[in-house]
């Protein structure tokens, strides 16, 4: 697995455990949702700068970023659709 994937996963998984929909999480620390979408698929490689200022953000370690374990990334609340669904 590509270590873009693994972060992407990550970064989905913290900001789920933060409770935090990519519209939210772009709001509240002024990222675009669809640059966001892009790291979380793995599509884009990201500095360990970005990356250490996500970790801040989520208050996290930034090794989070880098964990493996693929049994954390099945989410039961997937809170993105479940907000597009309520507008």
């Amino acid at each position: 697995m590509k270590i873009q994937t693994i972060v992407g996963n990550n970064l989905k998984y913290l900001r789920y455990q933060s409770n935090l929909s990519q519209e939210k999480f772009y709001e509240q620390f002024g990222l675009n949702y669809r640059y966001l979408a892009s790291v979380e698929r793995g599509k884009i490689n990201v500095s360990i700068e970005f990356l250490d200022n996500l970790a801040k953000v989520l208050n996290v370690d930034i090794r989070d970023f880098f964990n493996s374990d693929q049994t954390r990334w099945k989410f039961k609340n997937r809170i993105d659709s479940k907000e597009k669904n309520e507008d």
